[in-house]
């Protein structure tokens, strides 16, 4: 018996020398949610086809294949923060989610956010775009990794300013994205010497932008942005076209558009358009040796978001951390320090590394929609402008007003 109990002691001295506790060394269990717009506005650039990147993740991470157990699920938040943070809370009080994946709309993603935060799980957040997630609303359990208001504003709204489009309208959802979309382009807009000159809010998910379009048209200045996205940015910029606004020479600012929106509104009515995107399939071999395979996954065939493949990289180095620890520890916090630690590396977005803020520095680049007799196969649709660096595509650490960034 004595012997026994030497030999548990030294292994128990040998585990906790590398780090691991017992039951940590044994638990290779971990549940993913998927926590998006799964049949609105939002549905095409996450919905159900960002449950099948998240799934690719976690085969190609080999982690199945090394004996753990990965559960995904999901769930359709309905871009209401509180019925996106009462799935939440089921998923992780009952279900024993370990970690959310997605959120876009952005008061769906401040408001789990939180509650990751009060429970000690992970935010892996791809679709909600408010900056103030990686700003004055960060903390320790929340990632944001394919993009945000600051990267859009800093991209788009300056390309267009020095360009000579120095005066804005907005056309802006009536929820927390839109006013940090328009918070965050005017102040690049002024900082450059344009002026804003006004604005217009508009519902979720309307269906008519006239009354708002004759506001902007009236306006006369010269660029229309539109801080919206999905299915809002596709009716106003098809609305757009039938006012003849571009025609009458004011331009359309896309502030953020994926290449599910483009595919929506054809060559014709998108080309020319200009915006900011941080992914797009057709960039190398690696992106498009991925999303072909993605695109063979899903229903509808469709190449992926920005978003959806940035929910492919978040939770590919979530389970690089995971295995990182030997066995889940169920600690949040521990889990997002290990992914800020380790650097990242993905066939997607390339090498780079998680900043103390959450904020996944990775290039973003300038875009056009090309013209129908450009594009020369299915889904070829953008042309690059320009390739904005990293630390240019996030806002810099020193002027954060995220309370984990020591100054």
């Amino acid at each position: 018996m004595n012997a026994v109990l030497a030999w548990r002691s030294a292994a128990l001295f040998a585990l906790a020398g590398l780090g691991i506790t017992p039951a940590l060394a044994d638990d290779k269990i971990a549940k993913i949610g998927v926590l998006n717009d799964m049949s609105s506005l939002y549905a095409d650039i996450g919905g159900p086809n960002a449950v099948v990147a998240v799934k690719m993740a976690v085969e190609d991470s080999g982690l199945p294949a090394k004996g753990w157990k990965i559960d995904v699920i999901s769930g359709d938040h309905q871009n209401k923060p509180d019925v996106g943070v009462n799935i939440a809370r089921q998923w992780i009080d009952t279900e024993k989610v370990d970690a959310i994946a997605d959120t876009p709309n952005s008061g769906v993603a401040l408001a789990v956010s939180n509650l990751v935060k009060e429970k000690n799980a992970v935010l892996l957040n791809n679709g909600g775009a408010s900056a103030d997630l990686t700003g004055k609303a960060c903390n320790a359990n929340t990632i944001s990794y394919s993009y945000d208001t600051y990267m859009l504003a800093n991209g788009t709204g300056k390309a267009l300013t020095k360009a000579g489009g120095d005066s804005w309208f907005f056309l802006t959802a009536d929820y927390a994205f839109g006013a940090a979309l328009q918070r965050d382009t005017s102040a690049v807009v002024i900082a450059n010497g344009g002026k804003a000159v006004g604005s217009v809010k508009h519902p979720l998910n309307t269906s008519d932008f006239s009354s708002f379009l004759l506001q902007a048209q009236s306006s006369k200045a010269k660029i229309i942005g539109l801080a919206n996205a999905g299915g809002d940015t596709t009716n106003a910029i098809k609305q757009a076209a039938e006012f003849g606004i571009v025609a009458g020479g004011q331009k359309l600012a896309a502030l953020l558009l994926f290449i599910n929106d483009v595919h929506a509104l054809g060559l014709k009515t998108a080309q020319g358009l200009t915006f900011t995107e941080s992914f797009y399939w057709d960039m190398n071999d690696q992106t498009r040796a991925w999303s072909k395979r993605f695109a063979e996954k899903t229903s509808n065939h469709a190449m992926p978001s920005m978003t959806q493949a940035g929910n492919y990289a978040a939770v590919l180095h979530y389970l690089k951390a995971l295995e990182a620890f030997g066995g889940n520890p169920h600690d949040g916090a521990k889990v997002v320090a290990k992914m800020k630690e380790i650097p990242t590396d993905d066939p997607l977005f390339g090498k780079g590394p998680l900043r103390a803020d959450g904020r996944r520095l990775i290039p973003a680049y300038l875009f056009e929609v090309k013209k129908p007799e450009d594009s020369k196969y299915p889904w070829d649709y953008y042309k690059l402008i320009v390739t904005i660096a990293p630390d240019d595509a996030a806002k810099p650490l020193e002027a954060s007003e995220c309370p984990l960034v020591k100054k």
